[in-house]
């Protein structure tokens, strides 16, 4: 949600404070409404943390990667892809102590107990206090790798920034570096093409982010090798089994992420690159979807018919790539082909079994409703629509549903998407805004109009901490040109930017005045007592201007 003005009301709701009445009374509604859906996803989201805590080795204090027939072994590419990077962010927005403390602890034990080849981590077993597989598999430490950096690491740095796990994402990610000519060989280390395909897909991603991020050009280049590849060497239309569902769809998105990167920076190979990624992504769109735009799981682009026509549950994972390439070119069938699913998916695919299994139920798993839930935030957060909005209201009520009591989802190291879907469906609801200390008797909510936004928070019992808003991350963190959208990543809503000035209107005259973004992202200082209401209003006061000394918008 991109706007020049952002207005956020404060006011305690107490003797001489200002009434309601002046307020928007429905956009306060929906925002105490939608401090209940916050709460909810928080709240679960600590509770899958909590209780795969009580799941640790005794011995080495790692994850299980299955708490059935994998209960001995750490997986670099599955526990700690997966499932341990969202207990970490769990904590990093809702328990500071436990960040710090045992999830920290498992960082350390990892890097000491999984290194093997390097800083590279490999499959470790609790019983025989060793590595699981012997000799060296030198493919499945890459690939290990990859999937840790990716799909775990690069999120949590999204969001976090500056941390313990960034650093373990950029020593893996230069220990791999040493080993860049096997990407070339993956195929003798796998049987399934999809396999080497969703490792050179991550990697083009995890190029790509940390090329803008760090500014070195030996990130670039390696992407640019394995994208001459896929673009230039290859060719597509030979491919007889193009997996569009998880994993295998990496490479699409990797290929797009590039793409824009190489527009931003005049580089000669876009010009190369552009036919035969139109090429790809045109044929799927021609013989790769159904008539409501969602995607089947895999299509054969020799005989142009679908390999497996089940519906893919990460739509939008795919989408993502043709709204990335649609913001370098502007090419009208990629933005209407980002559009497409909503309304069908509000009438046709509410209650849908994303994944089935023989011992799913009729829903299937919850992985698939993470990935789908997801597919549609990252995309409502760049076209606000109703329909689309509406199915993921409907949808993120049947993910919730199948966790346990015990805060244990299925019981795999997918548990984690549970949480990683929860955690981006409440910040959404709070417009990225986040309450410290959190404690579960706090409700924060809120709701964005075209002028102004609604931060409401109430509390069953006293309280002091702070209100802190979200930075631009893309920039702060990523150094983007533009946020583009991105696998996995949390989208910003409201943010707050250093360079601006807010003015907090408000009744109590002690919060009255000129603040700084920067003071909004260290956090408002505020106390409130059992059973108070708080709804709270900023006015930007000075317009954002960038290094250049231009006027420029808030994201």
């Amino acid at each position: 949600m991109k706007y020049n003005i952002l207005i956020i009301l404060i006011c305690m709701i107490s003797v001489g404070c200002k009434t309601t009445k002046e307020f928007d009374n429905i956009l306060v509604k929906k925002a105490i409404e939608n401090a209940d859906l916050s709460h909810e996803s928080f709240q679960r989201s600590m509770d899958f943390t909590r209780a795969w805590l009580q799941k640790t080795d005794s011995v080495s204090g790692l994850l299980p990667s299955n708490l059935n027939n994998r209960i001995d072994l750490w997986d670099p590419a599955n526990a700690a892809a997966d499932n341990y990077p969202f207990m970490v962010l769990s904590a990093y927005l809702l328990d500071s102590e436990l960040l710090k403390g045992p999830l920290l602890d498992i960082l350390n034990q990892e890097k000491t107990l999984t290194s093997r080849i390097g800083v590279l981590p490999d499959v470790y077993s609790f019983s025989k206090k060793d590595f699981n597989e012997y000799p060296i598999n030198l493919g499945h430490v890459i690939f290990g790798a990859s999937e840790y950096i990716k799909d775990g690491l690069i999120p949590l740095n999204e969001l976090m920034g500056a941390s313990p796990w960034q650093d373990r994402m950029m020593e893996m990610l230069d220990e791999l570096f040493r080993h860049t000519d096997d990407f070339t060989g993956l195929g003798k280390y796998f049987k399934r093409a999809s396999s080497v395909e969703e490792i050179n897909g991550e990697m083009l991603q995890i190029f790509s982010r940390v090329y803008w991020m760090t500014g070195m050009e030996k990130y670039l280049n390696q992407a640019i090798k394995i994208a001459d590849h896929y673009l230039l060497e290859m060719d597509f239309s030979q491919t007889d089994y193009l997996r569009l569902r998880d994993h295998g769809c990496e490479i699409i998105g990797g290929l797009s992420e590039l793409f824009l990167t190489l527009h931003y920076i005049n580089h000669s190979k876009v010009d190369a690159y552009r036919p035969p990624l139109y090429r790809l992504l045109d044929r799927i769109l021609v013989y790769g979807r159904n008539t409501d735009g969602l995607f089947y799981n895999a299509i054969n682009l020799k005989t142009k018919t679908p390999v497996d026509d089940r519906i893919a549950d990460n739509w939008g994972y795919i989408l993502n790539a043709y709204y990335t390439t649609w913001m370098v070119d502007q090419k009208v069938e990629y933005i209407r082909a980002v559009r497409k699913p909503f309304k069908a998916l509000n009438l046709n695919y509410r209650n849908y079994n994303w994944e089935p299994g023989p011992q799913r139920g009729p829903l299937g798993s919850h992985d698939g409703y993470a990935d789908a839930i997801e597919s549609g935030i990252n995309l409502l957060n760049r076209e606000n629509d109703p329909d689309l909005r509406s199915w993921i209201d409907s949808e993120i009520k049947v993910m919730f549903a199948m966790q346990q009591p015990d805060g244990i989802v299925e019981g795999w190291h997918g548990d984690g998407n549970f949480a990683r879907t929860a955690l981006m469906y409440g910040l959404w609801k709070t417009q990225g805004a986040r309450l410290s200390p959190w404690k579960h008797l706090l409700r924060l909510g809120a709701v964005t109009s075209e002028k102004e936004s609604y931060f409401v928070l109430t509390s069953q019992t006293d309280w002091e901490g702070k209100l802190i808003f979200d930075a631009i991350r893309h920039k702060t963190i990523l150094n983007l040109p533009v946020d583009y959208p991105r696998i996995n990543q949390f989208p910003e809503w409201f943010t707050a930017d250093s360079l601006a000035n807010y003015l907090i209107m408000a009744s109590n005259p002690k919060l009255s005045g000129t603040y700084s973004g920067a003071k909004l992202l260290e956090g408002i200082p505020i106390k409130i007592r059992e059973g108070e209401r708080f709804i709270i209003s900023i006015q930007r006061k000075t317009p954002l201007i960038d290094k250049r000394g231009l006027t420029k918008t808030n994201n």
